[in-house]
């Protein structure tokens, strides 16, 4: 995959930022911006739409962070297991 110059740069810049500050976390804002993303999709596609479609530097941080394999990620919940779904969001009324 090409990146124009600018672009390999920026990714030079934040994989030198990351080997000095190794934590990768997620928040329920952070992956929920992942929602949109194409998936299934390779860790480099990922950081891809994360970079054109301007995501935060903590989401584009994180998608550094992962060991890059060759994997193909089926949808969020396969980098953070502990993702809520949209049923963990309703309870039952009945109980109340």
């Amino acid at each position: 995959m090409k990146f124009p110059c600018q672009l390999k740069k920026y990714l030079y810049f934040c994989a030198l930022k990351n080997k000095l500050n190794k934590t990768m976390y997620w928040t329920l804002e952070l992956a929920s911006k992942l929602e949109d993303a194409p998936w299934p999709a390779t860790r480099d596609e990922l950081l891809d739409w994360a970079l054109r479609t301007g995501a935060q530097e903590e989401i584009i941080e994180n998608l550094q962070e992962i060991e890059d394999e060759g994997e193909i990620y089926e949808r969020i919940e396969d980098l953070w297991p502990d993702y809520p779904s949209k049923d963990d969001f309703f309870f039952n009324e009945d109980e109340y």
